[in-house]
């Protein structure tokens, strides 16, 4: 038998990796890649949570037969997001189109602040009732405090006994403004500044509305600031 020429077996190598290579783009979808496209995804969108990420995604079914995709896009549904038990979307625009629903479940272990000794309704805070614990935070209510500078000064708007992890949305403030104190109104624009006194009606925090009774009678509501001021605007 003849020998083929080279240019011969340059086009029959070519042709056969071109048909390789098309066999593959148009072949079944790894399972693996799925998985990594997820765990990359909620890496992601985890990195800011306050602790140590683990993500773990739940089982793919191995007879699952999707095209192959070279780009799989991950995407949240509305209301998903990267805490707990969650869902997410694989998608893929070309060649072929499609969309799959993975289940995984994200870990975040950090620390958080419970109370370390009876907390009385209405009464501020202080360092020594507090204690830092350990633990999966995506385990626990949503708000919880992480750190101690979120909570002292403040005050439990319900008791609560030791052991507590304390929530950001059940702490009041700490009061800026008393009921009966002695305020200052300011209010201020591009042209002007005036300022009067009056007699707060409640007690609020910083940030919070407050009503003043000023020395004519007359009520205004205001925002409370520290130092005895009650913001107004006009």
């Amino acid at each position: 038998m003849k020998p083929r020429p080279p240019s011969l077996l340059i086009t029959m190598l070519l042709t056969a990796a071109l048909s390789a290579h098309a066999g593959a783009q148009t072949g079944r979808q790894e399972v693996a890649v799925l998985k990594s496209t997820v765990e990359q995804f909620l890496q992601v969108q985890a990195g800011g949570l306050p602790g140590q990420v683990t993500v773990n995604v739940g089982a793919i079914d191995p007879r699952l037969n999707l095209a192959a995709c070279a780009e799989p896009q991950a995407f949240f549904m509305p209301g998903a997001r990267a805490w707990g038990k969650t869902t997410v979307g694989v998608r893929c625009a070309a060649p072929a189109t499609w969309t799959v629903y993975i289940q995984a479940n994200v870990t975040v272990v950090g620390e958080y602040i419970a109370a370390a000794a009876p907390l009385v309704q209405g009464q501020p805070i202080d360092a020594g009732q507090l204690t830092v614990l350990k633990g999966d935070l995506t385990m626990l209510p949503a708000g919880i405090a992480t750190d101690v500078s979120q909570v002292i000064g403040r005050s439990a708007t319900v008791s609560l006994p030791p052991g507590t992890p304390l929530r950001l949305d059940t702490l009041r403030s700490k009061p800026v403004v008393q009921s009966g104190q002695l305020v200052r109104l300011v209010s201020s624009g591009s042209n002007f500044s005036v300022s009067a006194e009056g007699r707060a009606m409640s007690t609020a925090g910083d940030g919070q509305v407050v009503q003043v009774r000023t020395g004519n009678g007359q009520q205004i509501s205001g925002i409370a600031k520290t130092g005895g001021l009650v913001e107004v605007a006009f």
